[in-house]
């Protein structure tokens, strides 16, 4: 697919003005634009159409709740969604931390408030499965393997099982909610979320990435305890979920550079 020239056409067909295009993101051209009333948004095209698709769709289950950005446009075949911009729109990582779990309690409670959809979705244990097999080719990495291995990565894995055994009421979950996916709306809207991979599952595990980000801030511990308390969620059954997604951070941390004692901290909690 020729990104610029479907970028070109779609914004002659929707008449949009088109803007400056946000950094990074090589599977997909996203710009800003305007809609034709004026409206601030932005373009998506990518080059998986399935993943835009399902990235419509899911905001289409949320929409009642407010808390995503609304879709203006949608082309399957182009592999094209338009949505509103979410303004001032920073990231919830470069918010004061301290503010943090009240603002998530504020974001869960409305994407989960929505209820489960009768129409089929996906589920936590499958988007689990996935991104065990997906991260897990990643272990023999030299840097990585040097941090965490093989019996570590099982052990994750059973913790894994265990919570999706005894899972209680499931809600529709965002699925990949890091505070890299909620941008500041406002004092009157809260946060907004944005690119969810929807399933359904443990509520726990909207609010787990939030509390793996504590370390080398205040410490996953406290965070935790933070956390649960605001969202009224199971102090225990969220660090259980810190557990199991912990060696996913430290890979990614590890790849990222980060300083050493946020991996040491990521690296305890697995073992």
């Amino acid at each position: 697919m020729d990104l610029d020239r479907t970028t070109t056409r779609l914004a002659t067909r929707w008449g949009l003005s088109l803007g400056a295009p946000f950094e990074g993101g090589s599977a997909a051209t996203v710009m800003r634009c305007r809609w034709p009333d004026g409206t601030p948004a932005v373009l998506k095209v990518g080059r998986d159409r399935d993943l835009i698709a399902a990235q419509a769709a899911a905001l289409a289950l949320f929409a009642p709740s407010g808390r995503v950005p609304a879709v203006l446009a949608f082309d399957a075949d182009a592999g094209a969604v338009v949505l509103e911009e979410v303004l001032p729109g920073t990231a919830a990582e470069d918010l004061p931390a301290y503010a943090l779990p009240a603002l998530w309690a504020d974001l869960l409670a409305a994407l989960h408030g929505v209820g489960v959809p009768e129409q089929p979705t996906g589920t936590l244990r499958a988007r689990c499965e996935e991104a065990f097999a997906r991260v897990g080719r990643r272990l023999g990495d030299p840097a990585v393997a040097a941090r965490i291995g093989p019996i570590d990565w099982a052990r994750a894995m059973q913790r894994c099982a265990r919570l999706l055994d005894t899972t209680g009421a499931p809600v529709l979950l965002h699925g990949d909610l890091h505070p890299g996916n909620a941008l500041d709306a406002g004092p009157a809207r809260g946060l907004v979320a944005v690119d969810p991979k929807a399933c359904v599952g443990d509520p726990c595990f909207d609010a787990v990435d939030l509390v793996l980000t504590g370390a080398g801030q205040e410490g996953v511990t406290a965070r935790c305890a933070a956390v649960a308390a605001a969202c009224d969620l199971d102090g225990d059954r969220l660090f259980a979920w810190a557990r199991v997604i912990a060696p996913f951070f430290v890979v990614a941390r590890i790849g990222a550079g980060a300083a050493e004692p946020v991996v040491d901290e990521l690296v305890d909690l697995v073992r």
